[in-house]
């Protein structure tokens, strides 16, 4: 495949941008329901989110009148998606949260651009320049020396590290493979809105069974910044930034878009210097520098034929 150039155009940079910023925000709202007097269970937690979401991509579905045949297909695809993406993925973040600090998870997700890229090579044959490479290997840096800094600052000590970073790494997986379906021509079969609506009902489904069964009936906290955080990252979080997210994967693949984990840290940090008073290091100033850095390297990357 030759050079797109809608890749540079604001039809990709500025749902990147709005995903970016949605989702840097998404894991002070996260720390909030975990540390929370209401005591939710994680799995709860994460089943109200995305029962919330998948109720509201449902009526955008029903508005625009956009529907799925309910195929064989479709029912392994949509089954497939919740799966990996709403259950497996964010209840490992959600427990990871439990042993690291919220920076330090956004910035070990920021690896995502890796197992994408390996999997999108494996599973739907895109390969990609050396241009994309020494991106990725200049952000990785970066990353490198976020994850140093937050470490170091991290109160929970190495074993709890180690535990949250092991808990994110599988998160990690899960994702992967869940964004690298959306490359695929069967993901294109399926109208999106409805599927993703679909697929997030069915993960809370799967989340509240989850839970259900290791922690006992649902717990509800009724903080109103508790039930704002559950609409928030519902409704935003979810059903607005998957839908662009989603987009951006079919527009220009899962390597390139997985380049949004880069720079969620970032943004992650500043939010954090403004509502919690974090402090910028030198080490931290310097890995988002190179993150940015990496990422203008990469995304200005040409995709080469399959």
């Amino acid at each position: 495949m030759s050079s797109d150039p809608a890749v540079a155009g604001p039809r990709v940079w500025l749902p990147f941008l709005i995903v970016v910023l949605i989702w840097g925000s998404t894991w002070i709202v996260i720390r909030d329901q975990l540390g929370g007097a209401g005591g939710v269970p994680p799995s709860w937690s994460v089943s109200y989110r995305f029962l919330v979401a998948g109720l509201g991509l449902a009526a955008v579905a029903a508005i625009r009148r956009e529907r799925v045949a309910l195929t064989r297909d479709f029912w392994m695809f949509a089954g497939a998606l919740a799966l990996l993406q709403f259950v497996l993925n964010f209840n490992f973040v959600y427990r990871a949260e439990g042993h690291i600090t919220s920076g330090l998870v956004a910035v070990v997700f920021a690896l995502l651009i890796v197992p994408n890229a390996v999997f999108a090579r494996v599973f739907v044959g895109q390969r990609v320049t050396g241009r994309f490479v020494t991106g990725s290997a200049v952000a990785v840096a970066g990353v490198a020396l976020l994850f140093v800094h937050e470490a170091r600052v991290d109160p929970g000590g190495p074993g709890a590290t180690l535990t949250g970073i092991a808990l994110t790494g599988w998160a990690i997986l899960s994702a992967s493979l869940a964004n690298v379906m959306q490359a695929t021509q069967a993901a294109k079969r399926h109208a999106m809105i409805p599927t993703l609506a679909i697929a997030m009902l069915l993960g809370s489904a799967l989340d509240a069974a989850f839970a259900f069964a290791t922690v006992g009936p649902p717990v509800i906290d009724p903080r109103p910044a508790y039930l704002a955080g559950v609409l928030y990252l519902g409704l935003v979080g979810s059903s607005l930034a998957f839908t662009l997210y989603f987009r951006i994967i079919r527009a220009v693949g899962p390597a390139k878009a997985a380049y949004n984990g880069v720079m969620v840290p970032v943004v992650a940090m500043a939010l954090s210097t403004v509502f919690e008073g974090y402090r910028w290091s030198t080490l931290a100033a310097a890995g988002a520098v190179l993150a940015m850095a990496g990422l203008v390297i990469a995304l200005g990357a040409r995709r080469v034929a399959r």
